[in-house]
């Protein structure tokens, strides 16, 4: 909803490299920029909560028959603390737009571990000879503050260019997508069956094992601040961009965000539960209450339980942003000072690609847009998406001023808020900022 939507100085977050006119801006601190999006592939709150007097376990077990390892379940939501920029050099020299700022992330992503549960069910009575594939589980969270600085400047009179550094201070970190291994019950020649289980399973986790220790006495809410402003394990990444017009009213624009990683090395633990296990038989009692031949012990010698203290590092999820837009109908805005065939366009359509990556498989999404400037105050978008979660995203965004201050309020998926229970997704987001004009600057395009 909101990249390419220029009035609002969040823009350049999604494109360092968006065509953004104002002299200088600053964000209203901690409601600058709030997100929030919650997404579920293949199944909806509804399905498994419904009070429809139908049992838990089986509505478990219809969304676990009709979902794939492929969906997904996920979180995500931003705070901006900070957020601001100003234009280097006058009208007449141009050196470029320089902006900076503060932001605090959470990031949570899950895989339906499919077959795992499968098993849990349904048991291996009815799929002897068939592998459960323990890398279904795949799972990552992660709490981080980030601080950037972005420059952008129109290197010719239709091609604008952006870039944007960033350090990401993760104050925790979970994450168990690397596992391997499989279950399996096969017929035996010497007895009945023979099961199998191949454990190679680990969760990274920093920042977290303190708090669970018992003899911890620490300060939980103090230790936890500390933790996310500037005290967790630190990484590097940067964001590139670009927007360019091969005609007055017809724009494409990219950018490429978040490459980058974070080192792990603060309060790490590394769970890990790894080996082989043959056991010949009918069925292995797996409880240390009834092992009467040493099934259970022999089970934990040979899958090993243990906890290790090495370092490691997880990758940002990288995001792709390509759009078209072709814009119409020059504004008749007596507001705006411009000069003579430079007033914006006033109404824009186009389409924009997204594409992110994920532990599996990028997730992708197609946005037709339609944008409206109802006068150089006020701007309007509406969207439709077509992505995992639904076939139906309809979308709009509001993009107002008064005076210097400035306000947005977006939502997507707005068809969804009939019943959120059977919602497959929800996004919005909202923030307010004081933009400075200089009245010799011409317009963006659009």
């Amino acid at each position: 909803m909101l990249y390419n939507l220029t009035s609002v100085p969040q823009s350049l977050m999604l494109n360092p490299g968006a065509d953004f006119k104002y002299s200088y801006y600053f964000g209203v601190p901690m409601l600058s920029g709030f997100s929030f999006k919650v997404g579920s592939s293949g199944f909806s709150a509804y399905d498994l909560f419904a009070n429809d007097g139908v049992d838990f376990n089986q509505k478990l077990r219809k969304v676990v028959n009709s979902t794939t390892r492929n969906d997904h379940a996920a979180i995500n939501e931003q705070i901006e603390l900070l957020n601001g920029g100003f234009k280097l050099g006058d009208w007449l020299e141009d050196k470029g737009y320089l902006s900076f700022g503060l932001y605090q992330e959470f990031d949570f992503w899950n895989y339906v571990p499919k077959d795992p549960l499968v098993l849990a069910l349904y048991g291996n009575q009815n799929y002897i000879g068939k592998s459960f594939d323990l890398s279904d589980i795949s799972v990552k969270a992660e709490v981080l503050t980030v601080l950037h600085l972005g420059y952008h400047k129109n290197i010719a009179d239709n091609f604008i260019v952006g870039a944007r550094g960033k350090i990401y201070f993760s104050g925790f970190n979970a994450s168990s997508t690397q596992n391997s291994g499989y279950i399996l019950t096969r017929p035996s020649s010497t007895t009945m069956y023979e099961q199998i289980v191949r454990s190679n399973l680990t969760l990274n986790t920093s920042g977290v094992s303190k708090y669970l220790e018992d003899d911890y006495n620490g300060d939980t809410a103090s230790d936890v601040q500390n933790q996310l402003l500037f005290g967790g394990d630190m990484g590097l990444g940067f964001d590139l961009g670009f927007t360019y017009y091969p005609k007055k009213n017809t724009q494409i624009t990219a950018s490429i965000l978040d490459v980058g990683f974070v080192k792990h090395t603060k309060d790490v633990a590394n769970y890990t539960y790894s080996g082989i296990y043959k056991y010949e038989g009918i069925n292995p009692s797996f409880t240390s209450t009834d092992d009467p031949d040493g099934v259970y012990s022999d089970f934990n010698e040979a899958i090993k339980r243990d906890t290790l203290y090495n370092k490691y590092t997880t990758w940002r999820p990288v995001k792709l942003n390509a759009s078209y837009q072709y814009s119409y109908g020059v504004s008749k805005d007596e507001d705006c000072v411009c000069e003579a065939g430079e007033k914006p366009f006033k109404n824009a359509v186009g389409a924009q690609l997204f594409i992110m990556s994920t532990p599996r498989l990028p997730i992708t999404a197609l946005t037709g847009f339609y944008q409206r400037n109802i006068s150089n105050k006020l701007q309007l978008k509406a969207t439709y998406t077509l992505d995992s979660y639904s076939y139906t995203n309809i979308g709009l965004g509001l993009s107002a001023r008064l005076g210097a201050f400035n306000m947005y309020f977006m939502g997507d998926n707005l068809l969804g808020y009939r019943d959120l229970s059977k919602s497959q997704s929800l996004s919005f987001q909202f923030g307010f900022n004081f933009i400075f004009k200089d009245s010799n600057e011409p317009p963006s395009r659009y």
